[in-house]
């Protein structure tokens, strides 16, 4: 049994990020419980939970990156297993919530898949749940429990400040970043731009017209996720051609789908920073990409709610 502060409490990590949930268990203080994941012929998912968790405040951590169903599935049936084995709360942390960018209806007969998801976990028996950077803010309220999003831009914007670039221009890849690009351009005491671009199809982007002077600027995209790495890659040599000298690109979100690694690394992209929201394999590492850390974020949000004490200051 983990006394934590007073109040038994434990950590689970399921499949998708075993890596982040290693850090975040060590910032706490509190080492991972265990838990079994298997799987039937059929493919079916079964949970063992091996110790007790009657009583306890028990965090389970699952980012829902591909495979998204699977891991889906997976915190879905954990959480059930959870109730049933009379946890007092069982509070989810989502680094990276799947189907976030499904949050509205932008045609005729579409889903609103984010609804969707929010409604499982809440059916399922989630107590609260713990995000970072949804793709869109109002996802909070498709959700009757706590929600917590937090940012990475703090985590972020440290390491592009201390690089200490000179004529530094921020840049928003579409109209629909402008706030977060003029978060960072604010920190970084830097104008923005913005990428004016059009998808005629899913994962399809093409650039239109730049708005702003980005000539002879070093150019810092930043956006809450990079999927197949074409809209980055088009913004980049967009850029490059309207005469900015090198080009570097943020995320929170890592997806990295498909030949998004091959285009990155063909591409006049300098670096690519991101966070360690979703676990990324060795085929998925290279030479231009900076992965940081959002391990005592998320441990020191843990801790502030196993306290009972505000998490605001977290977002600074």
């Amino acid at each position: 049994m983990a006394i934590f502060h007073g109040s038994k409490v434990k950590v689970f990590s399921l499949s998708s990020n075993l890596e982040l949930a290693n850090e975040i268990a060590a910032y706490i203080g509190i080492p991972l419980s265990d838990c079994e994941v298997t799987h039937f012929a059929d493919g079916e998912i079964n949970i063992n939970i091996t110790e007790t968790v009657r009583g306890h405040k028990v965090f389970v951590i699952q980012t829902t990156s591909s495979p998204v169903n699977e891991h889906i599935m997976e915190l879905l049936i954990m959480i059930d297993a959870l109730k049933r084995a009379s946890a007092r709360e069982v509070n989810v942390v989502i680094p990276y919530y799947g189907y976030s960018r499904q949050d509205r209806k932008a045609k005729a007969r579409q889903p609103i898949s984010a609804k969707l998801v929010a409604d499982l976990l809440q059916v399922a028996g989630a107590s609260r749940v713990i995000s970072v950077d949804l793709h869109a803010p109002q996802i909070q309220g498709f959700f009757n429990i706590p929600i917590d999003n937090f940012r990475a831009m703090p985590i972020i914007a440290s390491y592009m400040k201390a690089k200490n670039l000179p004529d530094v221009c921020v840049v928003s890849p579409d109209h629909g970043g402008v706030a977060r690009a003029r978060t960072l351009g604010d920190i970084l005491t830097a104008p923005i731009a913005i990428i004016d671009k059009m998808r005629p199809e899913p994962n399809v982007a093409e650039v239109m017209n730049i708005i702003g002077n980005v000539k002879k600027k070093n150019c810092i995209l930043i956006d809450d996720m990079i999927d197949t790495a074409g809209s980055i890659v088009a913004a980049t040599e967009a850029l490059i051609a309207a005469g900015a000298k090198e080009i570097y690109a943020c995320c929170t979100h890592p997806l990295l789908s498909g030949q998004a690694v091959e285009r990155i690394m063909a591409s006049p992209l300098a670096e690519l920073v991101c966070t360690n929201t979703i676990y990324l394999p060795p085929e998925k590492r290279f030479s231009k990409l900076t992965q940081l850390s959002i391990a005592s974020l998320l441990g020191q949000g843990i801790i502030n709610i196993i306290d009972d004490q505000g998490i605001s200051t977290l977002f600074s």
